[in-house]
C-alpha cells in the first residue's frame, strides 16, 4: 500500500499539486481492494492523479467515490483512466452532479471496459441531456460485461426511458437496472415493457416514483417473473448439465481407470508368461546343458573302452607272445629231456660194451674214464638246473599267462558292464530327450494357447468397454439435447404465451380507459347506473382475482407435486449412482478375482515345473480352476447384463418422469392461458363494452 501512496504523492507532484490527505489515508488502508473515497472533495488535479494511477493499478476490485463533488472535467479524467482498467469489479458514482460530459465518458466506458460488474449512479442528472444519455445507452447496448446499473434520481425523461428500452433489446448481460424515482411516465413504461420480451437476462427492473401506470407495473413484474423463471430453468438446466458432464466425465474416468487395470494385468500377464517362457528356456538349457555332459561322459567311456580294448588286444597279443615262448620252452625241454635220454642210453651202451674190452682200452682211457662221468654229472646237473629254470620259467609263465587271462577276463567284464551302462545311459538320456522335447512342446502350446485367450478376453473386454462407454456417451448426449430442446420450446412456449396475454391485458387496459372517458362524458343520470355497472365489475374482477388465487393456488400444488417428482427423479438418479457404484465395485471384484486365480494359476504351474512327480494331479487342478474361471466370467456376465437392463428400467422411469413433468408443465400453462382467455373475454363482454356502440 505505501507504493499506491507513494505513485500518488508523485503523480501529483509532476502535475504541480498537493497530495490530499484524505486519499493518501484511504490509500494507506484499502481494505481488501476497496478504496473508499466517499465524502471526499476530489479536485481536478486529484482526479488526474487518481486517473493516471487507475491505468495501471491491479489490486483495486472496488471503487467508491459517492458524494466527491466531482467536476465535468474531474469525472471525465477518472473514467478515462479506468477506461484501461482490467481489475475494477464496482464502482459507486453516487451523488456527483454528472451531466452531459460525464455521460459521454461513462459511455466510453461501458464501450471500452470489460471489468465492470456493477454501476450506481444513484443521484446524478444523466437523464436532463438526451444526446448524451443516448449515447450513454447505446455503450450500454454493447456492453457484455455489466450485470447491475443504478440509475434513481437521475430526471430520465420517456425518450431516455424508450433509449433504454432499444439498448436492453440488445444487451444480453444486464440482470438488475433500477430507474425509479425519474420520470419515465406511461410512453416510457410501454417501451420498456415492449423491449422485455427480446431480453432474456434482465430479472429486476425497478420503476416506482415513475407515474408509470398499475398494468405497466403489473406487466413489468410479470415479464421479470419470466426472467427469473427462465434464469432459474437456466441456472438448473446448467447445474444438470454439469452433472450430467460430472458423470460422463466421472464414467470415462472410471472406465479408463478400468481399461488401464485391464491392459496392466494383460501386461503383468505377459511378464509372467514371458518369464516362464524365459524360465521354460533356462529349464531347457540346463537339460541340455546335462545332456551335453552326458555325452561327453559318453564319449569319455567311450574314449576308456577303445583304450580298454587296445589294452586288451595288447594283453592278447602279450599272451600270445608269451605262449609262443612257453611253446618254445616246452619244446627245448622236450628236445633237452629226449638229447638227455639219448646220452643216458649212449653212455648206458658204452657201458655195456667197456667191461669186453679189457686191458686194451685200459691204458688209453685211464685218463678219460675219470673225465667222462664228471662231465656227465656237471652236463646232468647243468641240464638238471636249466630243466629246473625252465620249469620256474614255464611256471611264471604261466603264473603270468593265467594273471592276463585274468586281467583279459575283468577287462572283459568291465567292456560288458561299461557298454551295458554306455546303452542304458544312452537310453536314459534319450527318454529324457523326448520327455524334455514333449514338456517344452506342451509348455509352448500351453503358453501360447494361453496367450492368445488372454488376447481374446483383453480385446473383446476392451472392444465391450468401448462399446458400453459409447452408447452410455451417446445416451448422455441424447438426453441433454432432448433436455435442451425441452427447454428451449417451453421457453419459447411460455414467452409466446406471455406476450399474447401481455398485448391483450394492453388491449383491455385500453378499452377500459376508453370505457372510462366514455363513463366521464356521459350524463349524470346515466352515473347511477354506470356505478352499479362499476361495483359489478369490481365485483367480477374480484371472483376473477380469486379465480386466479385458486389457479395460482393450483399451480402451487403443481409445483409442489413437481418439486415431488424431482426428489423422486434424484432418488431415482441417486439409486442409479449407487447401482454404477455397486457394478464398479463387481467389476472390481471380479478383476481381483481374476488376477487372484490367474496367480494361482501360474504358482501351479511352477510347481508343476518344479514338482514333475505331481503333473497329472495339478493339470487336473488348472483344469479345474480354469472351468471355475469360465464359470465366475459367465456368472459376471450374467450379472452385468442383470445391471444393464436394471439401469435401462430406471433410465425408462426417468424419461416417463420427466414426460409426466412436462406434460404437467404443459396443462398448467394451458390452464393458465384459459384462465386469461376466459377473463379477457369476461372483462370484453361486460355491459361497459355493450355501452360503447350507445354513444
Amino acid at each position: 500500500m505505501e507504493e499506491l501512496r507513494r505513485s500518488y504523492s508523485r503523480l501529483c507532484k509532476e502535475s504541480g499539486a498537493e497530495p490530499q490527505e484524505g486519499v493518501l489515508q484511504q490509500l494507506h488502508e484499502l481494505p481488501r481492494g476497496r478504496l473508499d473515497l466517499a465524502t471526499q472533495s476530489l479536485t481536478v488535479d486529484t482526479c488526474r492523479a487518481l486517473g493516471k494511477l487507475l491505468q495501471k493499478e491491479a489490486l483495486l476490485t472496488q471503487l467508491v467515490l459517492s458524494d466527491c463533488m466531482l467536476s465535468e472535467e474531474g469525472a471525465t479524467l477518472l473514467l478515462q483512466g479506468l477506461c484501461t482498467n482490467t481489475t475494477v469489479r464496482f464502482l459507486d458514482l453516487k451523488g456527483n452532479n454528472l451531466r452531459a460530459a460525464g455521460a459521454e465518458a461513462l459511455g466510453k466506458l461501458l464501450r471500452q471496459s470489460k471489468s465492470i460488474q456493477s454501476l450506481t449512479l444513484e443521484w446524478n442528472n444523466l437523464g436532463t441531456w438526451e444526446d448524451a444519455f443516448a449515447t450513454f445507452c447505446r455503450a450500454l447496448a454493447s456492453n457484455g460485461s455489466l450485470q447491475q446499473l443504478d440509475l434513481r434520481n437521475n430526471q430520465i425523461s420517456h425518450k431516455g426511458a424508450e433509449e433504454l428500452a432499444l439498448a436492453l433489446k440488445s444487451n444480453a448481460s444486464l440482470q438488475q437496472l433500477d430507474l425509479r424515482w425519474n420520470n419515465i411516465g406511461l410512453l416510457g413504461g410501454r417501451a420498456l415493457v415492449n423491449c422485455l420480451p427480446s431480453n432474456r437476462t434482465l430479472w429486476r427492473l425497478e420503476l416506482a416514483g415513475n407515474s408509470v401506470p398499475g398494468d405497466i407495473l403489473r406487466a413489468v413484474e410479470q415479464a421479470m417473473d419470466h426472467n427469473q423463471d427462465r434464469q432459474t430453468t437456466f441456472r438448473e438446466n446448467q447445474a444438470r448439465a454439469h452433472v450430467l458432464s460430472k458423470e460422463m466425465r466421472h464414467l470415462r474416468e472410471e472406465k479408463s481407470k478400468q481399461f488401464l487395470d485391464l491392459m496392466e494385468t494383460i501386461d503383468k500377464q505377459r511378464e509372467e508368461m514371458a518369464r516362464s517362457s524365459r524360465a521354460s528356456a533356462a529349464r531347457v538349457g540346463q537339460l541340455q546343458e546335462a545332456l551335453n555332459e552326458r555325452h561327453s561322459i559318453i564319449n569319455a567311456l567311450k574314449a576308456k573302452l577303445q583304450m580298454a580294448e587296445a589294452t586288451l588286444v595288447l594283453s592278447e597279443q602279450k599272451a600270445q607272445d608269451l605262449g609262443e615262448l612257453l611253446a618254445t620252452a616246452e619244446q627245448e625241454q622236450r628236445s633237452l629231456v629226449q638229447r638227455q635220454a639219448k646220452e643216458h642210453r649212449l653212455e648206458q651202451q658204452v657201458g655195456r660194451h667197456g667191461s669186453g674190452r679189457g686191458c686194451m682200452v685200459a691204458g688209453a682211457g685211464g685218463i678219460l674214464a675219470p673225465s667222462h662221468p664228471q662231465e656227465a654229472a656237471e652236463r646232468e646237473s647243468k641240464l638238471l638246473r636249466d630243466l629246473s629254470a625252465a620249469n620256474e620259467k614255464n611256471l611264471l609263465l604261466q603264473s603270468q599267462v593265467d594273471e592276463l587271462e585274468r586281467k583279459v577276463k575283468s577287462l572283459q567284464e568291465q567292456l560288458f558292464l561299461t557298454r551295458q551302462e554306455l546303452t542304458n545311459t544312452s537310453a536314459e538320456l534319450k527318454m529324457r530327450a523326448v520327455q524334455a522335447e514333449e514338456r517344452l512342446d506342451l509348455e509352448k502350446k500351453r503358453s501360447r494357447q494361453s496367450l492368445e485367450d488372454s488376447e481374446q478376453l483383453r480385446f473383446k473386454e476392451v472392444e465391450h468397454m468401448t462399446r458400453h462407454l459409447e452408447e452410455s456417451e451417446k445416451a448422455m448426449q441424447e438426453r441433454v439435447q432432448r433436455l435442451e430442446a425441452a427447454r428451449l420450446s417451453l421457453e419459447e412456449e411460455l414467452s409466446r404465451v406471455k406476450a399474447v396475454a401481455l398485448n391483450e391485458r394492453g388491449q383491455a387496459e385500453e378499452e377500459l380507459i376508453k370505457a372510462k372517458n366514455q363513463v366521464r362524458l356521459e350524463e349524470q343520470q346515466r352515473l347511477a347506473h354506470l356505478e352499479e355497472k362499476l361495483r359489478l365489475l369490481a365485483q367480477a374482477r374480484d371472483e376473477a382475482q380469486s379465480t386466479c388465487l385458486q389457479q395460482k393456488q393450483t399451480v402451487a400444488d403443481a409445483q409442489a407435486r413437481a418439486s415431488q417428482l424431482g426428489q423422486q427423479v434424484e432418488g431415482l438418479r441417486r439409486r442409479l449412482e449407487e447401482l454404477q457404484q455397486e457394478l464398479s465395485n463387481k467389476d472390481q471384484e471380479r478383476v481381483a478375482e481374476v488376477t487372484r486365480v490367474r496367480v494361482e494359476l501360474q504358482e501351479q504351474n511352477g510347481r508343476l515345473q518344479a514338482e514333475l512327480t505331481a503333473q497329472e494331479a495339478l493339470k487336473e487342478k488348472a483344469a479345474a480352476l480354469e472351468r471355475q474361471l469360465k464359470v465366475m466370467a459367465s456368472d459376471h456376465r450374467e450379472a452385468l447384463l442383470d445391471r444393464e437392463s436394471e439401469n435401462a428400467c430406471l433410465r425408462e422411469k426417468l424419461r416417463l418422469k420427466e414426460a409426466e413433468i412436462t406434460r404437467i408443465r404443459d396443462e398448467e400453462a394451458q390452464r393458465a392461458s384459459f384462465l386469461q382467455n376466459a377473463v379477457l373475454a369476461y372483462v370484453q363482454g361486460s355491459p361497459l363494452r355493450a355501452l360503447s356502440p350507445q354513444k
